[in-house]
């Protein structure tokens, strides 16, 4: 009886294929396939809603529900419900990071926002686009310019026109240039004056304007410069400057009588609302702090030098002031610090998270608030009693990926300003949810792995060589560092051996008991820690003028971000036993084939001096054969850095070909089932390449631009770690491996598709039916009675 059913439809489909066979099928050209191909898939966002560093926060004069932040590579936000909920108002036009938001008290549908973090890290991203303008709150944008400003961290609009706006410009962060300082622009940003520039070196470090008066500003100016090794915080051209006429020209009063002499560096000004005469300036000096002015900047005196507002002066330093209490004053730092004397004495208030970095307070009401830090953004309408959560906000920072072999399998990494996790790529619930995610192994810097067999216990390292070894079974924890000497606070060269904040840590894809870690030295165990053998020299050029405390010429500052001449990627073989790659961050690249015994340095005889060498992919398919990004943003250089190599390192060939000029390359990966397919991580976006690197085009799909901070592959799925908008998954690459032109112009074409599993719930997006859900690579189907 089922024959007899199923003949109608055999006789169906042979007509439809006849007919079919006399049409005339367009020919569809190559650069036309992954338009077409690729229409449905999508990067597939898992999380974690742990919110990531922001720098920057506004709200609505008028809705007072509306706020706005600024995400470090995570583009901008706002809500309209009192921070219940976050929309990213920014994809479509612009992404990465952002350091100021503001919202024209005259007109609320104009909102500026400027590219570029205002909290200047060793892992700070710059913009590329400057400053942005909406006329409808957001929900769509245009670019006005300053492009190579990098960081535009302050944004002030005058109160009474929505056309005329100050901004300050920190300029390069890792070199010379000369868009920095204040410009001003009296058209809406059409165009742009430069109105405060002291030298190609120094920036605006804060921007405000006595409240209700447009004529009368205050600048800080900052001299600031990171190289691969330091941090240089202060000098030259750092001062406090003041304008009476609109901006157009500018004092300088840092010699005004009671503030410090000797080197200034980074400086917060701020101005009392209730009271234009009283000015607060917070500054970084050898006799640094908080200083007030009571006659309008002329005279200051020191209110407070207390270290809980002035620590890590280059990482904080601002200072704000209640609407209508000229003696309330707040200066986020770690703990978020205010004061009810006018500044003598400050008291710490509890927020939801740590490390405070802006502060928008409603000039109405001043306990009405928005804070950002290194969890993203929390509301207050109590003062600061109490707060909105920041595990709403798919905004985390997250260094490298990794997974393991549970099912469903992990995702392992360290958030950055947060804690190391692993969550799961699937879930049997109806969505990944928190439940999903636990905290694991190492911090938030480091590279975390899970052991190959057995999941449940996981390495995860931390700065100054930290290593921890978590049960999660039995919550057992141990700390296995190669070395158990924690060098917190001084630089490089007090260290036995030098470990990069972000160190790598692999297990050998052929001893699943051998997990390596790597300093300036590569260490290996193979009893889970408890002893370790170094099988190198010293793999780094070991140049000790580039190992000294950072921070100077005032404030030191060595977490190990700045620790240099180190090994900073390291991988082992699977196609070849004992074959050892490294890369250092300060340009070296090494080959043992000997499992450690012998090492050769073959850096490529071409390639730029000081290249910190990010990521080593090697190829699945060829002996002998690998792939290194560099990176020398931190030189000021942006260039892509990608190179192959098919004989061991004798030879190497550059291969970024159709990527972008700026969009400087962070890791690569080789597709494991078709040879020549590779994916590229930038720090703008994602990039794929079908014939081995000679040529790339973007593979940005749906993703934000953000940062791309490492990728792995899974079970055939493409994992994306990102600097600022959390990881993402690209299911089942099926599609992607077996695309080719001649596919569209098939009347028919059947891909081949990944295992799929039968499981209980929602599966990865969505809830199931009462009969199960089927889950394959390339989503999710429901199905009552068994797999599709």
């Amino acid at each position: 009886m089922r024959k007899l059913l199923l003949l109608p439809l055999v006789f169906f489909f042979i007509g439809v294929l006849n007919a079919q066979k006399n049409k005339v099928t367009p020919i569809i050209q190559t650069e036309n396939a992954d338009s077409v191909l690729l229409s449905k898939t999508k990067y597939r966002l898992i999380g974690p809603w742990r919110g990531g560093r922001s720098g920057a926060v506004a709200g609505s004069y008028k809705n007072k529900n509306t706020f706005y932040f600024g995400g470090t590579g995570g583009g901008v936000w706002k809500t309209t419900d009192g921070a219940s909920n976050w929309k990213n108002i920014s994809d479509k036009y612009y992404g990465s990071s952002i350091g100021a938001v503001a919202v024209a008290p005259s007109d609320e549908m104009v909102v500026y926002a400027g590219e570029g973090e205002n909290t200047m890290r060793g892992n700070v991203s710059e913009g590329l686009g400057g400053i942005w303008r909406s006329e409808d709150a957001g929900k769509s944008w245009k670019n006005i310019g300053l492009k190579d400003g990098r960081h535009i961290i302050r944004i002030v609009i005058h109160p009474r026109n929505s056309d005329v706006v100050w901004v300050a410009v920190m300029g390069h962060l890792f070199g010379p240039n000369e868009e920095r300082g204040v410009y001003k622009t009296m058209d809406g940003g059409k165009t742009w004056k430069r109105t405060l520039f002291v030298n190609n070196q120094t920036g605006c470090s804060d921007l405000v304007m006595e409240p209700g008066n447009p004529n009368v500003l205050y600048a800080g100016t900052w001299r600031l410069i990171r190289t691969p090794h330091s941090m240089e915080s202060g000098g030259e051209g750092s001062g406090l400057w003041k304008s009476v006429d609109g901006g157009e020209t500018w004092m300088n009063i840092s010699t005004k009588k009671g503030l410090p002499k000797g080197v200034w560096g980074i400086v917060g000004v701020a101005v009392a609302p209730s009271n234009t005469d009283k000015i607060y300036c917070l500054l970084e000096n050898k006799d640094g702090g908080l200083y007030a002015s009571s006659d309008g900047a002329e005279t200051w005196t020191l209110q407070s030098s207390d270290n809980n507002i002035r620590q890590r002066a280059w990482y904080y330093t601002k200072v704000y002031v209640d609407p209508k209490n000229e003696n309330r004053v707040y200066c986020p730092n770690v703990n978020f610090m205010r004061s009810n004397d006018g500044g003598k004495t400050f008291q710490s208030i509890n927020t939801p998270h740590g490390d405070h970095h802006d502060l928008w307070i409603d000039p109405e009401d001043g306990n009405r608030m928005i804070v950002a830090d290194d969890g993203g953004a929390q509301v207050s309408f109590d003062g600061g009693n109490n707060w909105s959560t920041y595990l709403n906000q798919p905004t985390a920072q997250v260094y490298r990926v990794s997974t393991d072999n549970a099912f469903p399998y992990r995702i392992l990494s360290g958030q950055q300003d947060n804690s190391a996790f692993r969550i799961k790529s699937r879930t049997y619930g109806s969505s990944i949810a928190a439940s999903d995610m636990e905290v694991t192994a190492g911090a938030e810097s480091g590279y975390v792995v899970a052991d190959p067999e057995n999941p449940d216990i996981t390495y995860g390292g931390n700065y100054m060589g930290m290593l921890q070894r978590l049960d999660h079974r039995t919550g057992e924890s141990r700390a296995i560092n190669v070395w158990p000497v924690d060098n917190m606070g001084a630089g490089a060269e007090a260290a036995k051996y030098r470990f990069q904040w972000n160190y790598p840590i692999f297990f050998s894809p052929n001893n699943s008991k051998k997990l390596y870690a790597a300093g300036n030295h590569l260490f290996v165990t193979e009893n889970e820690g408890k002893t370790w053998q170094m099988i190198s020299p010293d793999l780094t050029t070991n140049d000790k003028k580039k190992q000294a405390s950072s921070g100077g010429p005032i404030t030191q500052d060595n977490t190990s971000v700045e620790y240099y001449c180190t090994i900073f990627t390291a991988t082992e073989s699977w196609l070849e036993k004992d074959l050892l790659w490294t890369g250092s961050d300060d340009g070296l690249i090494h080959v043992s084939k000997d499992g450690g015994k012998n090492w050769e340095n073959v850096t490529p005889k071409d390639c730029p001096k000081a290249m910190m060498w990010n990521c080593v992919e090697v190829d699945p398919f060829k002996k002998g054969a690998a792939y290194f990004v560099g990176t020398r943003y931190k030189s000021d250089d942006f260039t892509p850095y990608i190179y192959k190599t098919e004989d061991y390192g004798k030879t190497w060939k550059l291969i970024v070909n159709g990527i972008n000029r700026l969009h400087f390359a962070r890791a690569i990966r080789a597709d494991r089932k078709r040879a020549g397919l590779l994916y590229t991580g930038t720090e703008y976006g994602m990039y794929i390449s079908y014939d081995d690197g000679n040529s790339w085009k973007s593979f940005q799909l749906n993703l934000p631009v953000v940062p791309i901070t490492d990728l792995t592959i899974k079970n055939n799925d493409l994992i994306v770690g990102t600097q600022g908008r959390s990881i993402y998954i690209l299911d089942d690459l099926t599609v992607i491996q077996q695309m080719n032109s001649g596919v569209l112009n098939k009347n028919l074409h059947v891909f081949d598709v990944n295992p799929a599993y039968r499981m209980p719930g929602g599966g990865r997006r969505g809830g199931g039916s009462a009969g199960g859900t089927t889950i394959t690579n390339a989503g999710i189907e429901s199905a009552q009675w068994g797999c599709i």
